[in-house]
């Protein structure tokens, strides 16, 4: 796979484009060509994303580990509004077309990640304590008579 959607080896979900408040001064509403994968959300250049060629710069991702909402959902007009939170507290503003759904395609794959991570830390601590006990029964077998 060649372009923005060869950025991350995870399975892509889809791609398009945003429109990304910049934090500039003025914040004015740039467009970002957008892949979305099951871990994360790369965002580049419109350039970057037309040129098929190899990638380009104005690359940034945006890893679901470091994600902790989409957040402030608001309609006006043909846009949809919407906020990504990241775990430093830092937002991060997006518009799309109304009918594009892009708000709620990224809400649904974050929940999916975040979902799939809290089973395997619930696993791991299941398997911590396991040995945890095992270690305890071997400890009380070692000292009986």
């Amino acid at each position: 796979m060649k372009g923005p959607a060869a950025a991350s080896p995870s399975e892509v979900i889809r791609e398009g484009e945003l429109e990304k408040r910049s934090d500039s001064l003025f914040q004015l509403w740039k467009k970002k060509a957008v892949v979305l994968s099951k871990d994360s959300l790369s965002l580049f250049s419109p350039e970057a994303g037309k040129a098929r060629g190899g990638g380009g710069g104005g690359g940034k991702e945006l890893r679901f580990g470091s994600i902790q909402k989409v957040d402030c959902v608001e309609r006006t007009g043909k846009y949809v509004y919407f906020t990504i939170v990241t775990t430093d507290r830092k937002e991060i503003d997006f518009r799309c077309p109304g009918e594009s759904c892009w708000n709620a395609s990224i809400t649904m794959a974050l929940i999916d990640f975040q979902n799939k991570r809290a089973i395997e830390d619930f696993k791991s601590r299941q398997e911590a304590a396991e040995h945890a006990a095992a270690a305890t029964r071997d400890r009380r077998l070692a000292r009986a008579p």
